[in-house]
Parts: structure tokens; C-alpha cells; sequence
């Protein structure tokens, strides 16, 4: 009885731990490009920062100018647009 439970644990263990290696090694390799494609585009998400729940604000770029907007389940709303307005 112990004896397969070692056998199961001594195979697995190193299949699971192939299994996050390789999902490092993807994240690694694939994380990069996605930030390089982010680049490209007109808009950009600068940051976000979670408040609890599915509330979060985020910083939005687009034109050269920055945009704070909070995101909720149910809205998006525009806090404050460049330097200029509050």
C-alpha cells in the first residue's frame, strides 16, 4: 500500500515539476513580446491598482496624455483626464 503511494510520488513529482518549469520558461519567453505589442498600440494601460472586490483604477494613455478612470462590475468612470482637470 505505501510502497504505490512512493511509486505514484516519485513519478509525479517530477512530471509536475517539468510542468512549471515549462510554464516559467513560456511565460518568459512569450511575456516580453506581449509588452512590445502593448508599444505599438494608441492606448496603453499604464497601471492599475485594485481596491477590493472588482473595484480597481487604472491609468490610461492615449495621445501622449494620461486618463485615471475607476473600473467596477457595473461602470467605467473618468476620474481625471492629463494634468490640467481633477
Amino acid at each position: 500500500m505505501i510502497t504505490a503511494y512512493i511509486i505514484k510520488l516519485l513519478v509525479l513529482l517530477p512530471v509536475m515539476g517539468g510542468l512549471i518549469f515549462a510554464a516559467l520558461w513560456l511565460y518568459r519567453r512569450y511575456q516580453p513580446a506581449l509588452m512590445r505589442a502593448q508599444k505599438d498600440r494608441q492606448i496603453k494601460i499604464v497601471e492599475t491598482l485594485p481596491l477590493g472586490g472588482f473595484a480597481k483604477l487604472a491609468v490610461i494613455e492615449f495621445n501622449g496624455q494620461s486618463l485615471l478612470i475607476s473600473v467596477t462590475r457595473n461602470r467605467i468612470d473618468r476620474l481625471a483626464w492629463g494634468a490640467d482637470e481633477t
